[in-house]
């Protein structure tokens, strides 16, 4: 049960470290090394990538555990189960993912893409033997994207802005378990492609990894650790050293990332300013409309925010690997999904920056919040 308060209005996230204030810099700064790596040492970048299951980067996938374990072990379980008392989050999520945000893609992309940007995108290419117009395939790709809600970083998001971390796990859950069931029919329908193979291992091996595996680390840990060193020696010794890691994880994602797809990027500057409007866009809007929908339910703070943020964050590394899978590595739907990475980042800190910002709007759990981080409250 939420916790109401009529005392002074409250803000999350303030004393941030020099670190965490300059968040964005870093992040800008990550992506620019990033595109340095792959084209000073391409070797090095294709070879990283390479080392994949199933379309699964393993690099990648040691950097999510790293992100992921510091934010899981913080846990406090009992908060999961709490969301079963309080599904309007989990409800609210569950429709903007899958009834609204597929289709509000599909019109901006169309707009954008296929009307107004359309003189500039004349060329086509060819996928499996036939040619396709560029815009149609960027089209797909943002698709793609469209319909592949974040089952990963949206952790990381929730941490930053504050955010209930047992409810945003369960979301993450409930939206990994929908993804298998509605991906492919959901994608079917919208690509208008019959024949749109979609990479099970990759979404079943994604969710297992980046969520799955730092999740068991965390509750197994965290419960040894309760039982063995007790709570004091838990949060003042073992927190105080685990906090920069997942932030770090989170950089050096960011330059493996770019490392590996920043040649697109560099190859196609025009293109990729037109791909990142409508993703732009479709970011911002579904957060404004779950956002405000949260605050129309009346939902605390620190369960609105992560509501909000889940819905506008997609899950790029499936959207990426089913680009690839469809219409080939260098095709245009690979590009459009390789430009959601790069706006993602960048715009989900600044929306992180307007929920903290916005604390006040919202009644908020103070005994519960305090509890987890003393910094949420002022």
């Amino acid at each position: 049960m939420n916790q109401h308060t009529n005392t002074a209005p409250v803000q999350a996230g303030n004393n941030l470290s020099f670190f965490e204030k300059y968040l964005t810099v870093w992040v800008f700064l990550c992506i620019l090394a990033g595109i340095a790596l792959g084209r000073l040492f391409p070797g090095v970048a294709i070879a990283l990538d390479a080392f994949s299951v199933y379309q699964v980067s393993i690099p990648i996938a040691v950097c999510l555990f790293f992100m992921m374990y510091p934010i899981m072990v913080k846990i406090d379980f009992t908060q999961a189960s709490n969301a079963i008392r309080a599904p309007k989050p989990v409800i609210l999520t569950l429709v903007v993912n899958w009834l609204i945000k597929p289709f509000t893609m599909v019109v901006f992309s169309q707009f954008f893409l296929g009307w107004l940007f359309r003189p500039l995108i004349t060329t086509t290419e060819s996928i499996r033997g036939s040619e396709v117009t560029l815009v149609n395939s960027y089209i797909a790709g943002t698709i793609l994207l469209g319909i592949a809600p974040c089952t990963a970083m949206v952790l990381m998001w929730g941490y930053l802005s504050y955010g209930n971390q047992g409810h945003t796990l369960v979301m993450v859950a409930v939206n990994s378990l929908a993804m298998l069931f509605l991906y492919a029919p959901l994608g079917r329908w919208l690509l208008v492609a019959n024949d749109l193979t979609v990479p099970w291992q990759t979404i079943v091996l994604s969710v297992l990894i980046y969520v799955g595996l730092p999740l068991a680390a965390g509750m197994y840990s965290r419960y040894w650790i309760l039982k063995h060193k007790g709570r004091a020696w838990f949060e003042s010794k073992f927190l105080k050293y685990l906090s920069p890691i997942a932030i770090t994880a989170l950089l050096i994602t960011l330059v493996l990332l770019f490392a590996f797809k920043g040649e697109l990027i560099v190859n196609n500057p025009l293109h990729i300013l037109l791909i990142a409007v409508p993703l732009f866009i479709q970011t911002n809007f579904i957060f404004l409309i779950s956002y405000v929908a949260a605050l129309k339910l009346n939902l605390a703070y620190e369960d609105a925010a992560p509501a909000a943020l889940i819905g506008a964050s997609n899950h790029f590394e499936v959207a990426i690997a089913t680009a690839v899978m469809l219409f080939g590595l260098n095709s245009g739907a690979a590009l459009a999904t390789v430009v959601g990475v790069l706006i993602e980042v960048p715009v989900m800190l600044m929306l992180v920056e307007v929920c903290k910002r916005t604390a006040p709007w919202f009644p908020r759990e103070l005994e519960k919040a305090t509890l987890r981080d003393p910094r949420c409250i002022r």
